[in-house]
């Protein structure tokens, strides 16, 4: 994944420069952002997740840049760049092994697992349940015999069904994977769509795989089964604040990106997150890389919020215990999934702040910055 780039850069300075000030910013050092990147999106961060504690490594990383900057503590007793709190969250520690039909599986390629899943080992037959047995009912039966197996559930298009039928399919498909009614000794959802992975602050009852499979697959018969999941209770994390006076003190602009990632998946798979988000991370060390040598004219609140993948955590930690008066913020920007921004960028709530989206519309069309 490159890292931002020297066009993007440019905007994010000229649309602060918008907000914060009037003095004409000439160039900014990718260098310095991709440097930030790297850093962040290496193996050795565990994936600024839960294992091994990678969040952490990220949020002190993060800290010095703050502390380099000279930007002010406002967080813990005001003493601190950190603003801390408590989670609970599942992870997965150990070895991961998958082997379906004595073919061992590639994880986070070929399959994933499910974020509350629990532990299992073990040599297992399956139980397979087919789109019609669960539109039918037929499936209800198929679960009696299900003990001390593994339930198997075909993949399917949703295009191919109504919507009503979608809907039931979903159905099924969460109460096999989270009910303790369903008896199974796990469960593995076949699937033709790209894999994608999150994080939970729960652990289930079983253990659940979603296995990416091709048409005209082969069926499953047997499977070999080891994870090591591990719950942990009030886990501690944090958001990473900074904070510049600017010349009227009592109006702040905010700037934000969450740190944190999907962290690992068994003992050897790391999602690095280059794009999500240590790209949004550098935009914002580059903006107060920036203002900490060109003050502005609006104080600047600089939040790297933690706990975002397992469901916007931080965020709203920082809402319920706010470090500056919510009503002093008159305008905030969340830096996520940045990329390089050589197609353009896409605001999300633009049509909900239409006022707020026609300045960046303007500011762009004055400094042909970005293709749209």
């Amino acid at each position: 994944m490159q890292a931002p780039s020297i066009k993007l850069l440019h905007f994010c300075i000229s649309l602060a420069v918008l907000l914060l000030s009037k003095e004409v910013v000439v160039a900014q050092d990718s260098l310095f952002a991709r440097t930030i990147v790297d850093r962040l999106a290496d193996p050795a961060m565990k994936g600024r997740g839960y294992v091994g504690g990678g969040d952490g490594m990220a949020a002190d990383f993060i800290r010095q840049k703050f502390s380099d900057f000279g930007l002010k503590k406002i967080g813990d007793n005001g003493k601190s760049y950190f603003q801390t709190y408590k989670k609970s969250v599942n992870t997965f520690p150990g070895a991961m092994y998958v082997a379906v039909n004595g073919h061992v599986l590639n994880p986070g390629i070929d399959y994933l697992v499910d974020p509350s899943s629990n532990n299992i080992r073990g040599h297992f037959d399956v139980v397979n349940i087919s789109i019609r047995d669960i539109l039918t009912d037929r499936f209800m039966s198929k679960l009696e015999a299900c003990k001390g197996k593994v339930l198997v559930v075909e993949a399917y298009k949703p295009k191919d069904f109504r919507g009503d039928q979608i809907k039931k399919i979903n159905e099924v498909i969460n109460f096999v994977k989270y009910s303790s009614d369903n008896p199974a000794g796990g469960v593995i959802i076949l699937s033709y769509e790209k894999l994608t992975w999150f994080g939970t602050t729960f652990k289930g009852d079983k253990a659940v795989f979603t296995i990416k499979v091709e048409e005209g697959y082969e069926g499953i018969n047997k499977v070999d089964l080891a994870i090591e999941s591990k719950f942990i209770r009030n886990y501690k994390s944090q958001n990473v604040v900074g904070y510049l006076e600017g010349n009227v003190p009592d109006s702040c602009v905010v700037v934000v990106a969450h740190y944190d990632h999907l962290g690992m998946m068994g003992d050897s798979t790391v999602f690095c997150g280059a794009n999500d988000n240590a790209s949004g991370v550098a935009l914002l060390l580059s903006l107060a890389k920036h203002y900490a040598v060109h003050k502005p004219k609006y104080s600047i609140l600089f939040i790297a919020f933690g706990g975002e993948e397992i469901g916007l955590i931080g965020s709203k930690y920082f809402v319920d215990n706010p470090l500056v008066p919510l009503s002093s913020i008159k305008f905030l920007l969340n830096f996520d999934l940045a990329g390089t921004g050589d197609d353009g960028i896409q605001v999300v709530n633009g049509s909900v702040y239409p006022k707020m989206f026609d300045k960046l519309v303007k500011l762009n069309q004055k400094h042909a910055l970005l293709k749209e």
